[in-house]
């Protein structure tokens, strides 16, 4: 009998979570072994889905069940490269948040381990429904352990962030809702399969495309809908900010390769010079806003937010390239879903490395330090590394999937291109203003000369993650091949003329 692998990784930390609630103050330090467990085993179970699985177009480890039968919505969870690609990076990153949580948070540690918990479960669930209406329900549900983990554990402002926060995302997800609602009174199914293979209208397809839009687009988040992510960050702890930008960031992204791209083909094709608009004036305006911050959340939430941009430039710019020119196109999708991979990488262990000077000094100003370098050698060599890639540096990860993307851009247009290449200079200048101003120099206060360099277990979460970033830097081509299966299955979605 075939284990139901999908609904352990969505279930198991889900009632883990709710274990720890019921019985954490009883269980006291415990809880953190347990969640550590959990989080584990998550992490072997993600492995065993690699190992099971091959390299297909198909789903895999597909599981069916019959949930409200009166509306045909099923418990349908299946799995491609794509999907086992973004489980696994949500299981990675939620091992390393439970590490790094393990003596930061003192006030409720396990309602703050199990809000993670819980919160790793639904997005799993997320990225493998195969109904519409259950990825609705856990597209919405895992808002909620997000709002109590910025609402209870946040900064001064975490009300205002989390009140920001979620009637953004709530106020995306309604047109969603209604979209969905819609497509299944002219189609009698929420099966996203058979909504890909349906023959709906332009005149249809237009606002169900823009519904659509304006849920993703707030998820990822575009311009102008992005005003809550700087926000959120600010107020979030640490674990918050990784698990924010390492992964719900890309549900966005999730969402317009399952969505926008196969059930509404030819509305992308009409309207993909507004996803591309948005997608530039976000790599190169919000690169530019990224170098006024002084508060170093505030920097990297905003450079997320442009490198996001290449992302959705990815993804719909591969209607403005050539006819037929099928390689170029499947180029800039790969470029995207690399991207995502990449931005999960970096953004979480930039978050990670200002959460390991903020238990120190408690402060995210960029002005309180200077040459903390001097104190913390091993920390800044680490830190520079990730500013590195996150400017775009060859030989790391953040280089990788925005030159692919810059590449298939220049079949489409120079004009492109070119703006998209600028945040190779603007994100340089970013990066390295931000290493400047707190990496090197001379110490300029006690606080900063009294610096304690990182301890065994700081070390072990961003080292792990250094060698991800150079892995996926140098050698790229096993997540290229293993993605590409699954993407030209949606680039031919994409490329299906249904009226």
């Amino acid at each position: 009998m075939d284990i139901p692998i999908l609904s352990l990784l969505i279930w198991m930390p889900v009632f883990a979570a709710i274990l720890i609630m019921l019985m954490g103050r009883e269980i006291g330090e415990g809880m953190k072994w347990f969640a550590l467990v959990v989080s584990i085993a998550e992490m072997i179970l993600a492995v065993l889905l690699i190992s099971k699985s091959h390299i297909s177009s198909q789903m895999q480890f597909v599981e069916k069940h019959s949930w409200i039968e009166s509306f045909d919505i099923y418990y349908a969870l299946g799995a491609d490269a794509i999907s086992i690609t973004l489980i696994a990076l949500t299981v990675f990153m939620t091992l390393l948040v439970v590490i790094a949580s393990w003596t930061n948070i003192k006030h409720q540690i396990h309602n703050y381990l199990a809000a993670f918990l819980l919160l790793e479960g639904l997005m799993v669930g997320v990225f493998c429904a195969l109904d519409a209406m259950l990825f609705y329900v856990f597209f919405e549900a895992m808002l909620i352990p997000m709002f109590l983990i910025i609402g209870i554990w946040g900064g001064p402002r975490r009300v205002y962030a989390t009140i920001k926060f979620f009637l953004y995302t709530f106020f995306g997800s309604v047109f969603m809702l209604i979209a969905l609602l819609y497509l299944y009174s002219q189609t009698n199914t929420f099966e996203i399969a058979q909504l890909s293979g349906a023959a709906i209208p332009l005149n249809v397809q237009i606002p169900i495309f823009l519904a659509f839009l304006i849920a993703f687009a707030v998820k990822v988040p575009m311009w102008p809908v992005h005003t809550w992510l700087p926000d959120a960050h600010v107020e979030a702890p640490t674990g918050g900010s990784v698990i924010l930008a390492a992964i719900m960031l890309k549900i966005g992204g999730y969402g317009f390769l399952r969505f926008n791209l196969p059930i509404t083909p030819d509305a992308s094709r009409e309207l993909d010079w507004l996803l591309i608009a948005m997608s530039l004036i976000a790599i190169v305006y919000i690169g530019f806003v990224a170098l006024a911050q002084k508060d170093m959340k505030k920097l990297i939430a905003y450079s997320s937010i442009a490198h996001m941009g290449f992302v959705t430039l990815g993804f719909f710019v591969i209607y403005q390239i050539s006819a037929g020119n099928t390689d170029f196109q499947m180029l800039a999708l790969q470029g995207g879903m690399v991207q995502m991979i990449s931005h999960g990488f970096i953004s979480g262990a930039l978050f990670l490395c200002v959460g390991v000077l903020y238990n120190r000094m408690h402060s995210r100003n960029i002005d309180d330090y200077q040459g903390v370098v001097n104190s913390m050698p091993v920390f800044s060599a680490l830190m520079v590394l990730f500013a590195m890639a996150n400017s775009g540096l060859p030989g790391t990860s953040g280089f990788v999937g925005e030159f692919m993307v810059i590449v298939a851009s220049f079949d489409a247009s120079l004009w492109y291109a070119a703006l998209a290449a600028i945040t190779l200079i603007v994100g340089a200048a970013y990066s390295l203003w931000l290493v400047k101003r707190v990496i090197f120099g001379e110490v300029l206060n006690d606080s900063v000369a009294a610096l304690q360099d990182v301890t065994t277990r700081e070390f072990s979460i961003l080292i792990i993650l250094a060698l991800m970033v150079i892995a996926l830097g140098v050698w790229p081509a096993p997540l290229v091949e293993y993605l590409q299966p699954s993407l030209e299955r949606v680039l031919n979605l994409a490329l299906v003329t249904k009226v």
